[in-house]
């Protein structure tokens, strides 16, 4: 997040390119937002704890935002959203979600409904570029899904040309992210074809479907 000479960092797991990308652009840091407390995304302490009901105003670089909890991946992972913007950390991922280290699929399922119910055009910066990998799972399980074809050739183009694939937006995951879209008929047909069992319940289509990706190469 940036506003002229100044900015806020995100979920800087490693110092170094933040410093240097600062001084190369003769840019003050004014604030560090952490969506959870994995070494990745925070590289050091904690000032001030948030949860859902909060907000906060960072007026240096025009951004006020309100705080969601979002657990699953960790206990206390939160999102942030204001202004058109998703911070989702490890949660929501583009075309994906992560992995459960200390919650339940129930509880990884509610945050991501959470989540996919914000405003549709709701761009979603996420903590990892993981983009196409998710894709091409997401094919595995929804090959007849022409939408996912049409993004991974899009994002892959990108890829090739050394460029990011964020944001995405929240209208596009609900197309094409095989996570959110546990309740799809054709997901929970494919998914039980994958079990060998029939699943109908959101958390069991949920669970087996994170199984599936923790294993798929």
């Amino acid at each position: 997040m940036r506003q002229g000479s100044r900015a806020a960092a995100v979920d800087p797991g490693d110092a170094g390119p933040v410093i240097a990308h600062l001084r190369r652009g003769g840019i003050e840091l004014v604030a560090i937002v952490a969506t959870h407390h994995h070494g990745d995304h925070v590289g050091g302490g904690r000032t001030y704890a948030l949860r859902e009901g909060d907000s906060f105003e960072m007026p240096e670089v025009g951004v006020s935002m309100s705080v969601l909890d979002i657990p699953g991946h960790t206990s206390g992972h939160i999102a942030c959203f204001g202004g058109g913007i998703l911070f989702s950390g490890d949660t929501l991922f583009a075309a994906g979600c992560g992995r459960l280290f200390e919650g339940t699929p129930a509880q990884m399922l509610s945050s991501l409904d959470k989540l996919a119910a914000l405003p549709g055009e709701t761009r979603v910066y996420c903590g990892h570029e993981y983009t196409v990998a998710n894709l091409r799972f997401a094919l595995a399980v929804e090959p007849g899904n022409g939408r996912l074809q049409e993004r991974l050739s899009r994002e892959q183009d990108k890829r090739d040309r050394g460029e990011v694939t964020l944001p995405s937006t929240i209208a596009e995951e609900r197309l094409t992210n095989p996570f959110l879209r546990t309740g799809e008929p054709a997901m929970q047909a494919a998914v039980s074809r994958h079990a060998s069992r029939q699943l109908s319940d959101r958390v069991a289509v949920f669970a087996e479907l994170r199984a599936w990706k923790n294993s798929f190469h």
